[in-house]
């Protein structure tokens, strides 16, 4: 280098080599730490895991035995079911037991949709006071606390046998699922929008209809489909303890050994969920 009046001439390095300087040291650095730290918490929780399924297998006493002589019993008990019985007689039965069921199905969810739209809404805490949404969170908590068989049990013993025991188990549960899911869609939306609406003075109610419900929309109306192909299903089990419906049908059928005719209500209840499934599929399209 031409060292210039009155300059000091010195040697600079030159920069590749404090490059290479540089990466070496870090990769030194990073030669002795290893790559992936080990997360023991989480080790022991999947052994702790794995331990006590083992114990809980050992208590309930699951054996290999018992699984391979379970599949002789099942084979012999799928032969009593094959072919469908589709006599006159049964089929008239089993299409009132169907028609009950969907009855069920379809006014359990539209009474616990409705319900379940103000419980949600007071159960988000983005929009309401938390004493009021601490009072929604409870009656959600409270709704999904049993299954809806044990649910239709105290209903039946409170207003007997029947499609009305059904329909309130239902409701409870569809309150339960619905409600909760709509608490958290709102919890979940951008505030930005509300606050606009907010800004030009409209009513609680004015922003909950223009400013909440656009956003929420698409995703309520999915809840709303999947909570009526679960009431679909619900109400097949509801009836077997006497909430009316093809549950009724079926399990009556079952206790007399007509195995032939529980395969076809069987063969019928999937049809309607395919059925169910089809309809829950384009309502979805429509809304978004």
């Amino acid at each position: 280098m031409v060292a210039k009046a009155g300059w000091t001439t010195h040697d600079i390095p030159n920069c590749s080599n404090v490059t290479v300087g540089v990466l070496t040291t870090a990769t030194a650095s990073l030669s002795a730490r290893s790559a992936f730290l080990p997360n023991w918490p989480k080790r022991l929780a999947f052994l702790g895991l794995a331990l006590y399924v083992l114990y809980a297998l050992s208590t309930l006493q699951f054996t290999w035995e018992r699984f391979v002589r379970g599949q002789d019993q099942g084979a012999k008990f799928l032969n009593r079911l094959w072919p469908p019985n589709f006599a006159a007689d049964k089929l008239v039965l089993m299409n009132e037991g169907l028609l009950e069921s969907v009855q069920i199905a379809v006014l359990a969810t539209t009474i616990g949709i409705i319900l379940s739209i103000p419980i949600g809404v007071i159960a988000a805490r983005n929009l309401v006071p938390p004493w009021l949404s601490w009072l929604g969170r409870v009656i959600i908590a409270l709704s999904r606390s049993f299954h809806p068989m044990i649910v239709a049990i105290l209903f039946v013993k409170a207003v007997g046998f029947g499609a009305l025991a059904g329909i309130l188990a239902l409701i409870v549960s569809s309150i339960g699922f619905v409600a909760k899911l709509i608490a958290e869609a709102i919890e979940e939306m951008s505030m930005k929008q509300v606050e606009a609406v907010r800004a030009t003075g409209a009513s609680w109610l004015n922003v909950l209809v223009m400013g909440v419900v656009p956003q929420v929309l698409a995703r309520f109306v999915g809840f709303s489909a999947y909570q009526l192909d679960s009431n679909l299903r619900n109400s097949t089990m509801v009836g077997i303890v006497g909430g009316g419906g093809i549950g009724a049908t079926l399990f009556t059928a079952y206790q007399r050994f007509d195995y032939d005719f529980v395969m076809t209500i069987l063969l019928a209840i999937i049809a309607i969920i395919m059925v169910s499934e089809f309809f829950s599929g384009w309502l979805r399209k429509v809304f978004q």
